[in-house]
């Protein structure tokens, strides 16, 4: 599979992702834990569909130290035991802020108190801006067809 578009041969484009990128570092430097960043990131990408962010996300987490089971829980976390309960609020979140479309009422006072229970300001600031983030990543190469499966750890940087 070829991608439709290449992101960083355009002009227009290669600036939005430069600022994009730029606003992700703000969240990779907060004081939301990494392990917490990549779940979300790979719990959004799979809601998605989106095959290129799945596979970075999960060989970034397990290139960071993830463990093998929890990669292949994250889309049944619910079910799982090997999630904490901050991660397991994160999560929800994370599906519900996803989904926003799925749901009339958006995302639900009880995930927003679940997720503020584990999580400072800051944190939950971060948070918001991952799932935001990841999901704008998510439709941009889910749009433009972007071939996955061949994503080395560290690739971007």
């Amino acid at each position: 599979m070829e991608a439709r578009f290449n992101y960083y041969g355009n002009p227009v484009s290669a600036k939005f992702a430069k600022y994009i990128n730029s606003a992700g570092a703000a969240v990779t430097g907060s004081a939301l834990p990494a392990a917490t960043q990549n779940l979300v990131k790979i719990r959004a990408s799979q809601i998605n569909g989106c095959s290129y962010c799945t596979d970075m996300h999960t060989k970034d987490a397990l290139h960071d130290g993830e463990s093998q089971v929890r990669l292949n829980l994250v889309a049944a976390w619910r079910e799982a035991k090997v999630f904490t309960d901050a991660e397991r609020a994160a999560l929800e979140l994370t599906e519900q802020g996803t989904r926003i479309a799925d749901a009339a009422g958006g995302v639900t006072d009880d995930a927003w108190a679940n997720a503020a229970k584990h999580y400072d300001e800051d944190q939950l600031a971060a948070l918001v801006s991952l799932i935001a983030l990841i999901n704008t990543y998510n439709r941009m190469n889910v749009i433009t067809q972007q071939p996955a499966g061949d994503y080395q750890p560290g690739k971007w940087g």
